[in-house]
């Protein structure tokens, strides 16, 4: 019996519930994505784990967008919900404290005896309304591309593709350019069994920087499985010329999945930024996440 289902029998009623919104970053090398697989090393599993050490309960986390193996995170967002009695119990015997602070603390004490590649930023007492995936405007990534010799850094390797030809910049910008908008991003994604393909992408640039590496910026209000890496790899085959300049939006038209759809590797791409709206429009955002998510499935089974 958890802690939740142990208070509803005590008392007869739901025992009142505090969300909180965890702020983390993580190098994903070494993890097999996010989501929690049995006998597998991933994020979720190992913070499911130390979150049910220092709470004594299974904790069920739920994040603003999932990662696949190899990829990083500067900032990803998690929430999740426990009892009035356990937020408040964080800090019994810790005066001065708060019991995010305290949260933090104690989770940095579990984790460095499994994982030291995984880092909690923040723990707070999310706002009414707050959820981590459907309450959030837009996602963005970066993904780091080396085609010269001399801009290859090796202490950067973990998080840079290091491309073998130089690439054209300005035909993948375009290219880039192309992509943009609200579309059905089939040809660019692995489609889920309950989800849809229609998404809005919001930015896509590729830029050099003043290293000399190039680096792709995507962002968009959700991004399917799979759909940064394809989009990427999309671009890297224009500015190589084994593709033609407007190939990507042929591609996006078609809505095709074949032996063409390929990958990015995904140790260059890192999930950037979650972007929230004001607390006051939080739960707003999350119904009419959820209404258009729904609307949009039906319209492509129909």
């Amino acid at each position: 019996m958890t802690a939740v289902t142990a208070a509803a029998s005590a008392t007869g009623e739901e025992p009142r519930l505090v969300r909180v919104r965890l702020d983390l970053a993580y190098d994903g090398t070494d993890f097999r994505g996010w989501a929690a697989q049995p006998g597998l090393s991933t994020v979720q599993g190992t913070l499911e784990d130390a979150l049910e050490t220092i709470l004594r309960r299974p904790v069920r986390t739920v994040v603003a967008g999932r990662t696949d193996a190899g990829v990083h995170a500067a900032h990803q967002v998690v929430h999740l919900d426990l009892t009035e009695t356990e937020w408040e119990g964080l800090v019994r015997g810790r005066a001065g404290l708060e019991p995010g602070e305290t949260l933090v603390r104690r989770l940095h004490g579990v984790l460095r005896r499994a994982s030291d590649a995984l880092v909690i930023r923040s723990a707070v007492r999310a706002p009414e309304g707050f959820d981590a995936r459907f309450s959030a405007l837009w996602r963005s990534y970066r993904y780091r591309i080396s085609d010269r010799p001399d801009t290859r850094d090796p202490l950067r390797r973990r998080d840079t593709y290091w491309h073998r030809e130089p690439l054209d910049e300005a035909r993948m910008q375009a290219e880039a350019r192309s992509v943009v908008g609200l579309h059905d991003f089939l040809s660019y994604c692995r489609p889920r069994p309950e989800g849809t393909t229609i998404r809005e992408l919001q930015a896509f640039t590729v830029e050099r920087g003043s290293d000399g590496v190039l680096e792709c910026r995507l962002r968009a209000d959700a991004f399917c499985h799979h759909m940064v890496r394809a989009l990427v790899a999309a671009a890297v085959a224009v500015g190589e010329g084994r593709q033609e300049p407007g190939w990507m939006a042929e591609r996006l038209q078609a809505q095709v999945r074949d032996s063409l759809s390929r990958l990015a590797p995904p140790h260059a791409l890192v999930l950037d930024h979650v972007e929230y709206p004001d607390d006051g429009s939080l739960a707003s955002r999350a119904e009419g996440t959820r209404a258009r998510r729904d609307a949009a499935q039906i319209d492509r089974d129909a």
